[in-house]
């Protein structure tokens, strides 16, 4: 089961990553003023996270393909690391679906 874990960035704000059960990272959100802003966030990814149209897959500019996972209002609320391939991009894509809803959260502040 997937995890996400919260910490405090060096100026003061607030991110999350959402893990994998192996552990590697499958999403980063961007920063937030609040602790309770970056959990409302935690909250948006398991939801929006099982509707596929929320995924926008794009590419880099240099060819790595990539995704954001985006809120119903189109606020991006997580995105990717650069994958080598497609495939790899959806697979992320499918790991964040399947470890999202039920993760857990932790902090590391």
């Amino acid at each position: 089961m997937g995890s996400f874990l919260i910490t405090k960035r060096a100026n003061g704000e607030f991110q999350f990553v959402l893990k994998a059960s192996n552990g590697q990272v499958i999403l980063a959100s961007e920063g937030y003023t609040t602790k309770a802003a970056c959990e409302n966030g935690i909250e948006s990814v398991k939801k929006n996270s099982q509707e596929d149209a929320r995924f926008d897959r794009l590419e880099s500019k240099n060819g790595k393909p990539y995704f954001n996972l985006k809120a119903t209002n189109g606020q991006i609320i997580g995105n990717s690391e650069m994958y080598e391939s497609v495939a790899a991009r959806d697979n992320g894509i499918e790991s964040v679906k399947k470890n999202a809803p039920d993760a857990d959260v932790k902090e590391d502040l």
